[in-house]
């Protein structure tokens, strides 16, 4: 992942087409290189996304012509080089995708550091009951899966009742995620002498003959 100080550093470079002299977009790079494996050699490349551009105009032409396919030229150069070359793309949407934005990998790594916070503080607040830490963990839909499932471990060994209905609300979870979700609120039920309302998903307790928020009759 790329730093927000690499980010900002990167986006304050400024560099030219020498086809159309727009201003080059830093842009990440792809995650793997489809030639020879060894990788792009650097995290962004600056290309030049004018539609505009010379190489691109008369290279959807050249490259049907060719080689019998779709696809035409964009002009890019690296942060480290002072010349660039054309590079084949596959679309007019190619790296439109992938510009560096600031704010976005600012926020990310925000959220990155947060999640490293929470996790360092799980077998502390164990001792202190404080779910907090785990919450935080479990509700991020970003958050690494094993520090998620982690997350339903701690909160089991809290055994906080409280915890059942933000894991209730998780949606979207991969299998083995959702795996550990389902037995947490099952195990949290059973610790805590608790059950859920057939009719209004409510919790009552195991032995209530009514549940307390809808009136119905529990079998």
């Amino acid at each position: 992942m790329i730093t927000a100080d690499d980010c900002i550093r990167y986006c304050a470079m400024e560099f030219y087409c020498p086809h159309c002299e727009t201003k080059l977009s830093p842009c990440e790079v792809p995650p793997f290189h489809i030639g020879d494996g060894l990788g792009w050699g650097t995290e962004v490349f600056f290309v030049c996304l004018n539609d505009e551009c010379p190489p691109f105009v008369k290279g959807w032409a050249h490259i049907e012509a060719q080689f019998g396919h779709v696809g035409s030229y964009r002009y890019m150069r690296l942060p480290n080089e002072t010349k660039g070359d054309t590079m084949m793309v596959g679309n007019k949407m190619a790296f439109t995708g992938s510009i560096l934005d600031p704010d976005a990998i600012l926020a990310a790594n925000t959220r990155h550091q947060q999640e490293r916070a929470w996790v360092e503080e799980f077998d502390q607040s164990v001792i202190d009951k404080n779910t907090a830490p785990a919450l935080g963990v479990l509700v991020d839909a970003k958050a690494n899966k094993n520090h998620r499932k982690a997350a339903c471990d701690i909160l089991l060994k809290i055994g906080d009742i409280s915890s059942y209905d933000a894991a209730a609300s998780l949606t979207d979870l991969n299998p083995e995620t959702e795996n550990k979700v389902n037995i947490l609120k099952k195990e949290l039920l059973k610790k805590n002498f608790m059950r859920e309302c057939p009719d209004c998903a409510e919790i009552v307790k195991a032995k209530a003959s009514v549940c307390k928020h809808c009136k119905k009759t529990l079998a």
